[in-house]
């Protein structure tokens, strides 16, 4: 029996775990279906490529197959280990616009706009830059730092945008994100900074929590319309927590609303479907995915100044790894991902609409995670997706994956900010600024020319970044989940508290928002606010 039971680990997760276990008179439960996060890639912030695909501590999730996309689908990885995908990602800190969570107020869900939100970003942030406290927190549990060393083709990046008269941006989480410029990353010390390490480890000495690994949990127990603990399997032994309190759904947005479903908390004719018993209809739950995509342009070069493996640079290799081992600094201690640029791709938008994200390395046709050879590229991110997808239980069995359809352009409209993407790379890698490297295009490829050639490449080689949201979407409206408690409607005792509650996607990286939401959460449940 605790007084909170928290399902989930991860970058919600760990941290309602520490504020409410803060408490010496409060018992709280968490749960993670995952080992602990010792794997040694973990902490080598470079090592993400190579971490992102490891089946222990991966959901290994897939779409299903996306008829825009030539009916492949598409890798969507959650973490499966303490901490969540925060122990997976590629560690950008990067909250968003503040008109984002203007619009989440303007939705009707009061006390959720940007100067609500701010608090929170700070309370949660160490920052060893920037140090204004009109927006920074300089002694949060979770690291945000600048790079000790960024890849040179950065300043190329940096001096093309400049060419082209785009803004310049130094703190994409200060007064505007709008411009090209460097950004910062949850790293301390040249190791991964995760929800794990920032806010588990410093509460994991408390007697009042109990952390459980390895424990898949099947379904909320509830009496009535109350939520009195969860059934899960530990062990391969079936197990009941009982939550005094309240039960805190801390899953994602892929496996919160899975969760709820097997729970019998969902649309009833889906459930019905399925052999679940109708406990409580919402037809919201698992509705309203959003996620955003990519369209890919890539270069390729015999120059060896980008990230990559081959003969020439071994001797930078070999010092690389020296330098890290003894002072933590240099190639591994960079997510490699250094530099974007956030911008409107068209004057008739008011806000950035596309996200840029420089890649210094050459992108490997296998996907293989170490980029073999030297070049570069830019990932266009389309940040405010019209096309709504959706997440639904496969069957009752928790150990069976949800089937998960994003529905990528189901608004054909969502092609015309990538397509004015690819426009924009290209025209950024013909400045003089990367003259020097003499590279060919190898992606979309210099013979694709065209909106209707373009769209196909976009088909066959768009893949996501892994920001989905909005499953569980907070609200009044009828396919709302939660309130702006985040308390699930009509149900006692439960809550969800992860990027599932957010009804609209940020412009940017969702963790630093996912961590914001937990902290405000925690001091929703404890009456601080």
């Amino acid at each position: 029996m605790f007084d909170y039971v928290i399902v989930g680990a991860g970058s919600a997760g760990c941290i309602l775990a520490n504020r409410l276990s803060e408490d010496p008179a409060v018992r709280v439960c968490l749960v993670e279906a995952g080992p602990r996060d010792t794997h040694p890639l973990i902490k080598i912030p470079a090592g993400v490529a190579g971490i992102v695909g490891n089946k222990v501590l991966n959901w290994g999730y897939k779409t299903v197959p996306q008829p825009s996309l030539n009916d492949r689908q598409i890798n969507v990885p959650r973490g499966r280990v303490l901490g969540g995908s925060s122990s997976l990602n590629g560690m950008v800190y990067f909250r968003g616009n503040q008109e984002d969570f203007n619009n989440w107020a303007r939705l009707g869900n009061v006390g959720w706009g940007y100067q609500d939100l701010l608090p929170y970003f700070i309370r949660n942030e160490a920052n060893n830059k920037f140090t204004d406290p009109v927006y920074h927190g300089t002694k949060g549990p979770m690291a945000v730092s600048s790079y000790h060393h960024v890849n040179p083709l950065v300043d190329s990046f940096l001096a093309a945008a400049a060419s082209l008269q785009y803004p310049q941006c130094e703190d994409f989480n200060g007064a505007s994100s709008e411009g090209f410029g460097v950004r910062q990353a949850n790293i301390r010390n040249g190791r991964r900074e995760s929800t794990a390490t920032g806010y588990l480890q410093p509460a994991s000495g408390r007697s009042n929590l109990k952390v459980v690994t390895g424990a898949l949990v099947d379904s909320i127990r509830m009496e009535g319309k109350r939520a009195t603990g969860i059934n899960l399997f530990h062990d391969g032994v079936k197990e009941i927590l009982s939550a005094r309190r309240e039960v805190l759904v801390c899953c994602g947005s892929y496996g919160s609303p899975a969760l709820l479903q097997r729970s019998g908390i969902g649309p009833a004719e889906l459930l019905k479907s399925v052999g679940i018993e109708v406990r409580h209809e919402l037809r919201g739950v698992g509705e309203n995915l959003q996620d955003h995509i990519v369209a890919p342009v890539q270069m390729k070069t015999d120059d060896p100044t980008s990230y990559g493996v081959s003969l020439r640079v071994l001797p930078r290799l070999a010092w690389n790894l020296l330098e890290y081992v003894f002072a933590r600094r240099g190639l591994l201690a960079s997510n490699l991902f250094e530099a974007t640029g956030m911008v409107r791709s068209t004057p008739e938008v008011s806000l950035p609409d596309l996200q840029m994200i420089f890649m210094p390395a050459h992108r490997n046709a296998s996907g293989f995670p170490i980029p073999f050879g030297h070049g570069y590229g830019i990932l266009n991110v389309l940040l405010q997706p019209k096309s709504r997808g959706n997440v639904r239980i496969a069957s009752k069995a928790p150990q069976d994956a949800p089937l998960i359809d994003p529905k990528f352009f189901d608004d054909e409209s969502d092609f015309e900010p990538l397509l004015r993407g690819v426009d924009l790379s290209r025209r950024l890698f013909a400045n003089p600024a990367f003259a020097a490297m003499k590279a060919v295009e190898i992606l979309p490829g210099p013979n694709v020319q065209g909106t209707d050639e373009i769209k196909a490449s976009i088909r066959q080689t768009a893949v996501t970044v892994h920001h989905p949201i909005g499953t569980c979407k907070m609200g009044q409206d009828a396919d709302a989940v939660v309130d702006t408690q985040l308390r699930v409607h009509g149900i006692d005792g439960l809550r969800v508290i992860d990027g599932s509650v957010m009804p609209l996607v940020v412009r940017g990286n969702t963790a630093a928002s996912i961590m914001a939401i937990a902290e405000k959460a925690s001091d929703l449940i404890r009456g601080l606010t």
